[in-house]
This record gives C-alpha cells, structure tokens and sequence, in this order.
C-alpha cells in the first residue's frame, strides 16, 4: 500500500535535471523541509513538486470513461453545468438498460442533494471533470446502474451570469425566448448561488404545418372553420424559476465537515389545443352534414407548482466519511379540459327536418369544464458511511453501508368523480451494505502479476408501506491487469416497486386524439385515458453486465470502451403498448369500439409478465490539440520550468545552453523527453542511461559511481506508470495556474492564485506556521518558476512569444483567482493552444422481447411486434465532437437510429446533427480592440438542432404515409435555431 504519492515524470524530471528552481533553504523555508515520504532521497532544498490527486478527486481504483480539465471543458463551449452534461451524453448514457438515466452526481468527491445544487454553475467554475463508469456507484449507495459524475471547483471563483436567448424552427410558426440570471461566489468550502429563469413558447398548430386531417374529423361544409387551425403541435407556455443554494465548510482542510442547503420554486402554465366540437347531422332524407359548431377549440390548460427544498451533510467520523442527503419536494397540478357540449337536440332537430343541416347551427351552451387536481410530495433521504477498516495483503478493504427512508405521496381528484378523492402514500425503509474486496494488488505486491483486482459484493433490503419487502444484491470484478486496460463484470438481482404516479395519478381523458387502428389500418380521433392504475405489481430486475476500457497513446488521449449487458424482468411495469392486434388481444377492456370503429383507448400503465433485452454499446474518445504551444503569448504559452524541463530532456545540464542559437520557442521538446522515457522505461534490466541528461543519470547511481538498481526501480515505478502520465498534464496546469497573472515587475500586482488546485505537497510546502498558505512562500515560489532564466537564454514570463507567464493585466483570464475563470477568456486555460475531441459510441441491440401473459406469444420487438409508436432500431449511433481555439469554438452532435418494422409498418432509418457555434468576443481583437470593455467576459453562439431538416420516414405495405405518422405530425419543429448572447461579469 502506498502511504504516499507519486512523483510524476514531470516533477521527477524537475527534482533530478533543474536545481536552478531550488534556492537555499535559508531564503525559503517553505523549500528546506525533509521528506518523510520514502521517495528518494533529495536535497532539503529542492522543491518537490508532486503528481497526487487534486482535493476533491473520486478515490477508486476503477478508472474513468473520461476526464476533462479547464481547457478541455471551455472548448465545450457549455452555458452551465447542466448544458455540459448534455453534451457529454455520449460518455454519461448508460447500457444498463435500468434507471432514470440520469448520472449520479458528486461536488469535489461527494454526494449532493439533487441536481439542481449545482446545475446553474458557469463551467468556469470547474478545475476538472470525471466521469465513471456504473460500478463506481454502489461505494456512493447507489445502484450500479447510473454513471457516475465528479465536478471539483476551483478554490476562489465569483461571477455574476446574464444570458438571452431566443430561438425558432427554421419553417416559422413557433418562437421561445428565455432569460437567465445567475451569480456565484466559491471562497474555499464556502458557496452562494442565486438563481433565476424565464421561459416562454408560443403555440404550434396543425394549420401551421399542413398536416392533412382525418376524414372522421374534418367539416363537410364549405364555410365551415378549418379544424387544423385549432389543433396545437406544440403548446404555449411559460415558466419561472427561482431558486439558492448554499454551502458551508466547519474548519480548515481536506476531510472536515461541510453543509449544503438548496431551495428552488417552479411554476408554469401551459396551454394546448385539441380541435373543434363537431356533430354528424341528418336530415329526414337521410343526407348527412359533419358541421363544426363553431370556432371555439377545445382547450386543455395546465397549471403546475413545485417547491423543492435539498440539504447534504459530509462530515469525517474517524477513518470513516459519514454522508447524509435530504431532498424535500411538494407539487400541486391543476388540469382543466374543456368538455363536448350536448348536441342532441341538433341531431334530433336536424333527424325532424326542423334545422338546414348545411346552414348556420346557432350556438349551444358549453360543455362545461373537467377539472383534475393532484398534489403530490416526496422526501429522500440517504446516509452513507464509508470506510477502510480492514487491511489485507492485497490492501485496504472498501466498506459502505447505507440507511435511508423516502417518503412519497400524491392526492388526486377530478369532477368526473366528484366527492371522490384518490390518495396514496408510501413510507420506504431500505439498508445495505456494499464492500469492495482487493484481491490482487501490484501496488501492494501481492499477486502482483495479476495487476489490480477488486471483488465487489452487495445488497440491501427495502421495506415499502404499500408492496412489503424488497430485496436485492449484487456481485462483481473490477481488474486493471495493466494500468491501460481495465475489465468488469457483475451480476445483479433487484426487486423495484412501480412508482406511485404510475399507481396513482388522476385518469384525465384527452378527447380527438389521433390514433392509428391497426385492425382497420386507419388513423382516427378517439378520447385517450391517462393516469394510474393501482393493479400493477413488483418487479424482479436480474442484469448481468460485462465490460472493457483500454487507454492508448494516440493523439492527446484516448480510449475504447465495450460493454454488454442483459437485463431480464418478470412483472414488468410498461406504458400501454402501441395497440397492434395482438396487443388488443391481450388487453380487451381497453378498447372501446362501437361499430367496430375505435372511440376510446386506456392507455394507462400495465404489467407484462416478462421482458427481455441484451446489447453491445462500443464506442471511442479522442483529446486532441491544434497550433503550437507558443501561440497564443500572454494568453496562456509554456516557459519558465516546463522551457526548463525541455532543457533537461534535450540533454542540457546549464541553465545557459541554448542562448545565441536563434531559437525562439519556451516549449519543451516533447517528442525528445517522450522519447527518453519510453527508454528508460521498456529496457528489461538496468537501462542505458547515457542518453540521459547528466544530472539524471548522477542521481541514479548510488556513492560507488555504479548505476544503483532501488534507485532505478524507484524512479521506473513513479516515471512509467500510466499514473505518471497522467500527472504530466496535472504539472502542466499546476505551472499555468502559478504563472497565469505573474507580474514579475509588481509582485503584489499579480492575480491570486487558485490554490485548491494545487497538488496537496505544494500546498503543504507553502504553508505557515498556523497552517495556511504563506503568501511570502507563494510569491517566491512564484518568482522562482514564472521568472527565472528559462533556459533558452531568455527570462520566462518578459515576452509573449516566450510563453511566460502573462501581464499582471491579464486578470480576467486568471485561473482561479476571483475572476471568471481560466487564461484565455471566459473559456478556461488557453495554453495557447486549442483543444478539439471526438466520441463516438455504437450500440446493437442483440434481442429485445416481450412476454405479456402466459399463453401469449412472445413479443420479437426486433421483428415485426412494438410496445411503442414505432419498433426498436437494432443499431443506434451517438456522436459528439468539437474544436475551440483562439476564442471560436464549433461543436458537432449526430444521432442515427436504424429502420425497423412493425406488422405492416416501415420505420425508415433516421439520422439528425446538431451544430453549435460560439465566439468568445472578448478574445477577437478586431472586434474587442485592446480593451474589450463590455464585450469583457461575453459570449455568442447560434446553435441549430436537426441542422438538415431529417424527419423519419413512415410508410405501409404499399408505400403510403398513414395520417397519424406524417413527418410534421411527429416532430413538427424540425429544424431549429436558437441565438444566445451570454455575458458573465
């Protein structure tokens, strides 16, 4: 077990190549303190500069699918951290086939109440970001069927955010406009957020997109209103929302207590359109008139509150992490439905001759109005306990136990039962414990050639007021036979409850709703029922999932991933099926046909005895960069100790080497320094360590002049490990946040410095006698690494193309003092250079069934039967990839669902990208100038959504759209743009 960190090949290079960085001990105490660590032995005055995970980092010995640093996350381009993780859908979707779909969630390592603790932080905000794979769940008590997302802040961060935006599909009808305030303050373990946001959408109807209407539904007299113009596609809305949150830290440190309180109040209307009141008339000679009464639509309106109130609690117990969540939420929804007024009398008076079945129908009283309120609640809770208690050969065992008790509630009437109100409460219990047991450890050397390998064991118990007791467990591998590829595999068995919504909500009938029939190959209008249905019935979850990642060198980064997964499930909870034969078959009762016409579908949830699925979801992730390091000047190049280090790797052993020669560049040569290390790291035996740098190779021999084989196992295990290059891009960040802001003239003018994103030994180095950072240490510290001769014969920092550290003017590119974040704008480190990546991710559905009661056929949802509007593609493609750099950013996203085919209905195949552009004004110099003024800070983008316009392509046996499947009828937006103007102050 390491007791200690690693050094990195970076900071070991520094250590053995660069005394120049050391000063004597006398003139910064800071730089005299003995290590105690183990590592090998260094002068009292050397700074050691270690690789060790930044202060908020998940400890797990899983890797992750993907991590993102400053530069990585600006190149996004993202508004707030909710926009962000819409981004990385590609990396965050799960194959589990389980779950919300929604990841898990952590601040700085640990559990948040709910996401909208943090949803509105700008992503500047952000040091790094991480996500996990489903395994990594279970030591946060969750289920191993979510990803699981890390954020660590920056230590200091304060902004103040305003966006505008307006947006509209490209063929008109329809606009939506949102406003959005936000503003931020992070000193250290200390946060405020206030937030607010206005949403508005203005209604779409059919008229608006030609969609051709049904026979049953359109007016047979000429001077009759159009039912189209009546009948919305998308509805008109509103919405505002408010909400804080806060958070506060009770000491000084890594592991002291924290706590966090969030509010958030929502309200929104909306309204929508469901055609026109209509009446079959006949006279006595048997003609017949289908008349509209008149042009008053019947409209639904919704209206909708949520108050929402979350507290997280963090706190160390000993050895022990002790985490407690609380998400508080109630609700009330009004819904009210205009109802069919009585035309009986027109019948009757146009059956006796007494009324002109063509002429003007006068006007009748209304149907009046049906009304459905509901309120709901629900109250979560979870406490976690993790730990280390026990010590193996193979390391530290990983315990998690976990207790909560959930509340949930929801009350519901409507006038079409009056005097009866439906209430159902449910009280949950649950308890489990999760161990993570090492079996084989190269770290520990035990077992050693098996690498690292990790027994997960599971299980926990859930006693539910209205379903008894619920049982589940889990068991799997996690092993890292080398530090590029890691394997998992795991079995699980859960027994889950449907949701009370789904037993409980108001059944609310929405009237002229397009259905297609099946048995008559027909769309017609028909009144569907919705809400809950308290017959369903528990369900057995067993899922087994087999997955691989591999890391190589290609490009910045990258890695593969490959998963399979089988779900299985009996007592299934679904949505009503699309309504197929067979489906009809199944479920007579509801149905309502009169004349074998349909006239009424319930199509509230129901249970299924079996289903069944497996796939294979595959995918890749580059990271890349483009121009040189060098570009860019003040705004974020590499000198002062990365130029050193460069010297080291080219073979200098003076600071001197190199002046006069015309070079021109601070950046290190890193295909010479790559080149070396992979020497130094693939030769069996001693190595040939002549090709080294002199001060590397005096460090590796021992007092006899001979090359000293602990020493060289030493620095092979900290160099070549794949922790190692990993901390390469850690010292890199380190160094830019130390020179970012530097004022080598002025000191005491320079920007302050992030230092919690700092590595620990840095921040320990620095530290006073009582325990904080000494600002006198940092400024030398600053001093010694910003300014010095770089090596090239010039001093760091002194000139732009240098790659120094930039002007003491350069305040709002900082990274992590109290600006918007890092150098480079309001988009994090530039470094100079831009960052671009790429995921693609291929899923094949391998089998997908049904089975919904005994005696019935099984369903093949991959041949010809669907439980939905449409089949399920056995190939599905996501994509997401971008460029930024310089300020401009383009990010491209693509979707691909392949054709598939119900009874005798085609789905065709369907592919949709989405495009985003944005500019960061403060960084065009021909638009911003020398000083940008209010463009400080701002930000434009346009973003276009299904960029050609693709709909999917419907079709019967004999190539004809059916009504209910026209493309504007499915996704009447189409393509849409949106323009955002973003300003943070």
């Amino acid at each position: 077990m390491h007791l200690f960190p690693r050094i990195s090949a970076i900071a070991l290079t520094v250590a053995l190549a660069t005394p120049a960085l050391a000063q004597d001990a006398e003139q910064s105490p800071a730089t005299g303190q003995a290590s105690d660590s183990g590592e090998a032995s260094l002068p009292d005055n050397v700074i050691v500069v270690t690789g060790e995970r930044i202060r908020g980092q998940v400890e797990t010995d899983v890797p992750p699918v993907v991590e993102l640093d400053e530069a990585d996350i600006a190149a996004y381009g993202a508004d707030s951290l909710a926009d962000l993780i819409e981004q990385l859908a590609p990396q965050t979707g799960s194959a589990s086939g389980r779950g919300s779909g929604r990841p898990v969630f952590l601040v700085n390592g640990r559990r948040v109440s709910g996401f909208r603790e943090f949803r509105r932080y700008p992503p500047e905000a952000i040091v790094k970001v991480q996500v996990f794979p489903e395994e990594v769940a279970l030591q946060y008590g969750y289920p191993a069927d979510q990803r699981v997302i890390n954020f660590i802040l920056k230590d200091n961060f304060s902004s103040r955010e305003v966006e505008l935006e307006y947006g509209q599909p490209t063929r008109g009808g329809r606009s939506n406009g949102e406003v959005e305030f936000s503003q931020l303050t992070i000193n250290g373990g200390n946060r405020l957020l206030f937030g607010a946001e206005f949403n508005t959408s203005s209604l779409l109807t059919e008229a608006q997109r030609d969609i051709i209407q049904t026979e049953s539904n359109t007016p047979t007299v000429a001077g009759d209103p159009d039912p189209a113009e009546f009948r919305s596609l998308a509805s008109d809305s509103e919405s505002i929302e408010l909400e804080t949150t806060w958070n506060t830290t009770f000491g000084e440190g890594a592991r002291v207590p924290s706590l966090s309180i969030n509010a958030n109040l929502d309200r929104s209307f909306s309204r929508s359109l469901s055609g026109l009141d209509t009446v079959l008339l006949t006279d006595p000679d048997g003609n017949s008139q289908l008349r509209a009464i008149d042009d008053d639509p019947i409209t639904r309106r919704t209206k909708s509150t949520t108050a929402s109130l979350g507290s997280s609690f963090n706190a160390p117990i000993a050895d022990w992490d002790l985490a407690l969540t609380v998400d508080a939420t109630r609700g009330w929804n009004t819904t009210r439905t205009d109802q069919r007024r009585d035309t009986n009398a027109l019948v009757e008076a146009a059956a006796a001759g007494e009324i002109d079945i063509a002429g003007d129908l006068g006007s009748l009283p209304t149907g009046g109005i049906e009304q459905a309120d509901s309120r709901t609640y629900t109250l979560d809770s979870l406490l976690t306990l993790t730990g280390r208690p026990i010590l193996l050969p193979s390391g530290e065992v990983n315990v998690t136990a976990k207790a909560g008790f959930n509340l949930d509630g929801i009350d519901s009437e409507d006038t079409r039962n009056p005097g009866v109100e439906t209430s159902l409460d449910r009280r949950e219990l649950l308890a489990g414990l999760n161990l993570a047991i090492p079996l084989a450890s190269a770290r520990e050397d035990f077992l050693a050639p098996l690498g690292e390998l990790t027994l997960d064991l599971g299980g926990g118990v859930e006693d539910l007021s209205d379903f008894g007791l619920l049982t589940n467990w889990n068991a799997g591998l996690n092993w890292r036979p080398s530090d590029s590829l890691s394997l998992q595999a795991s079995y699980s068995v859960r027994e889950q409850a449907p949701g009370i919504a789904q037993l409980g909500n108001p059944q609310i009938v929405d009237v002229n709703q397009p259905v297609y029939d099946f048995a008559t190959g027909e769309t017609v209008l028909a009144n569907v029922v919705t809400g809950g249905n308290p017959n369903l019935l528990a369900e057995t979850q067993r899922d087994i999932k087999l997955a691989a990642s591999y890391d190589f060198d290609l490009f910045d980064r990258s890695n593969f991933r490959v998963e399979y997964v089988r779900n299985r499930s009996d007592d299934v909870t679904e949505s009503f099926p699309l309504l197929t034969p067979a489906i009809e078959a199944a479920f007579p009762d509801r149905v309502t046909r009169e004349n074998g016409q349909l006239v009424e579908l319930d199509r509230r949830a129901v249970t299924f005895a079996e289903r069944g699925s497996s796939r294979i979801r595959y995918g890749f992730n580059f990271f890349g960069r483009v121009g040189s390091e060098s570009e860019g000047g003040s705004r974020g190049g590499r000198g002062g100790m990365m130029a050193r280090i460069a010297s080291a790797a080219r073979g200098s052993s003076s600071q001197g080497e190199g002046q006069g020669q015309g070079q021109t560049g601070g950046a290190p040569d890193r295909a010479r320094f790559q080149q070396m290390r992979e020497q130094f790291c693939s030769s069996e035996g001693q190595p040939d360590i002549s090709q080294l740098p002199e001060r590397m190779q005096q460090r590796l021999r021992g007092e006899n002049g001979e090359v000293d084989p602990a020493r060289v196992a030493d620095a092979r295990e900290r160099i070549c490990s794949a922790e190692g290059a990993r901390n390469r891009e850690e010292m890199e960040a380190a160094r830019i946040r130390l020179c970012t802001g530097w004022n080598a003239a002025d000191p005491a003018a320079s920007t302050p410095v992030d230092l919690a994103a700092l590595p620990e030994r840095v921040r320990e180095r620095l530290a006073g006698p009582d325990g904080q950072v000494d600002p006198e240490r940092l400024s030398q510290l600053r001093a010694r690494v910003c300014a010095a001769p770089d090596g090239e014969g010039r001093p760091g920092g002194q000139d732009g193309d240098a790659g120094g550290a930039p002007p003491a003017d350069n305040e709002a590119r900082g990274s992590g003092g109290r600006g918007r974040g890092g150098g480079g704008g309001p988009g994090g480190p530039g470094g100079g250079q831009g960052r671009w990546n790429l995921s693609v991710y291929h899923t094949i559905e391998l089998e997908n069934y049904a089975v919904i009661a005994d005696g019935i056929p099984q369903l093949d949802l991959l041949d010809g039967d669907a439980l939905s509007g449409s089949g399920v593609s056995r190939h599905n493609v996501t994509m997401e990839g971008g460029l930024f750099h310089n300020g401009l950013g383009a990010r491209l996203s693509a979707n691909y669902a392949s054709g598939s085919q119900v009874d005798d209905l085609s789905f065709h195949d369907l592919a949709t990208f989405d495009l985003r552009l944005f500019m960061n004004l403060e960084q065009q110099q021909w638009l911003a100038g020398d000083d940008p003024g209010f463009l400080k800070g701002a930000r434009l983008s346009l973003r276009v959504d299904n960029l050609f316009d693709a709909h999917q392509r419907v079709t019967d046996e004999t190539g004809t759209v059916p009504l209910s499947y026209q493309p504007w009828l499915v996704d009447p937006l189409g393509r849409t743009f949106e323009i955002e103007f973003r300003k943070v102050f």
